[in-house]
């Protein structure tokens, strides 16, 4: 298609509205991004990701935006990529995260992209994976992602990430809530933020004492907790330095091996997103599906049927 050729040749050449659309492909599912993935694939692969969640309130955005000025001022090009609650009635953003990050904005090694979450779970993470995919290749060297909250979604999206950085912050119950909703399973490094608040300590000391239970003894990378005050620009050094540190060692422990299990991930999310609108959209299983129960088959009898009927189509193809 001349259209990608075109968007390609953009792209290549630096053109940060070329990277805009191509990002707008993905997170649309656009019919023609898989052929500019193609393209560019070549190129994925040089950036490093990082994930940052948390609970709202917890002050995401602001650290991002230390995380970002500190990084450029390592003379790293930085692409931030923010997952928004969407509005129910447009579809789009409605944080803007780009009002946060002014100072960002006129930077010219500085690219920031919001993305709405759209209220669900469903193609989420794949359009993030794909985001990202695109910003790297467009030769970004720091992938700052941003999620909304602390959900499964989000849990996917930053599965996609090299690092994941959970914010908390004292005074919320964030501690007791990390610990419910399994942040720890997930997080390489802990965060608390805005140190200055009443609690901070013991968060801290509870974070790490829950960190160390979980993993030590495991063999696997215990992550530390850090604090800071990302508002008042406090502590990002010791952000980035713990980060950094999880850096180390995944490349001294197999970054390779990792990534390629992450690229399994997508493929089975991608593959998962794509059967079901082949599979419950127009033309679909639907109307068999709703006949099989009024027969009287159970949930169960019908998944059987469904499954054995899929399994033999694949086998005759073998």
């Amino acid at each position: 298609m001349s259209e990608v050729r075109d968007l390609a040749a953009r792209f290549r050449a630096g053109h940060k509205a070329a990277l805009a659309r191509a990002i707008s492909w993905a997170e649309n599912g656009d019919p023609s991004y898989p052929e500019f993935l193609r393209s560019v694939y070549a190129s994925v692969g040089r950036a490093w990701r990082t994930g940052i969640t948390g609970p709202p309130g917890a002050g995401k955005s602001t650290l991002v935006n230390e995380l970002a000025k500190n990084l450029r001022a390592r003379d790293r090009t930085v692409g931030i990529l923010a997952v928004d609650p969407s509005s129910p009635i447009s579809g789009g953003a409605l944080l803007g995260d780009r009002i946060r990050m002014e100072e960002r904005t006129s930077d010219a090694g500085v690219y920031i992209r919001s993305m709405a979450s759209r209220g669900g779970h469903g193609g989420l993470s794949r359009a993030s994976s794909d985001a990202c995919d695109v910003i790297d290749a467009f030769g970004i060297d720091e992938v700052l992602l941003e999620t909304v909250g602390v959900g499964q979604a989000e849990y996917d999206v930053v599965s996609a990430t090299d690092t994941v950085v959970v914010v908390l912050c004292p005074g919320a119950g964030d501690g007791i809530q990390a610990m419910k909703a399994g942040i720890l399973e997930v997080a390489d490094v802990l965060v608390v933020n805005k140190v200055d608040l009443p609690g901070s300590d013991r968060l801290l000391m509870d974070l790490e004492e829950s960190a160390h239970i979980r993993h030590a003894g495991t063999g696997r990378w215990i992550p530390p907790v850090v604090g800071c005050s990302a508002g008042k620009s406090q502590g990002i050094d010791e952000v980035l330095a713990a980060m950094d540190s999880h850096r180390d060692h995944l490349r001294a422990t197999g970054l390779a091996a990792v990534r390629a299990a992450k690229r399994v991930a997508q493929v089975q999310r991608v593959l998962h997103e794509r059967l079901a609108v082949q599979l419950w959209g127009a033309g679909g299983q639907g109307e068999r599906v709703r006949a099989l129960l009024e027969a009287g088959r159970t949930p169960y009898d019908v998944v059987d049927e469904l499954a054995e009927h899929f399994t033999s189509a694949l086998r005759s193809r073998a």
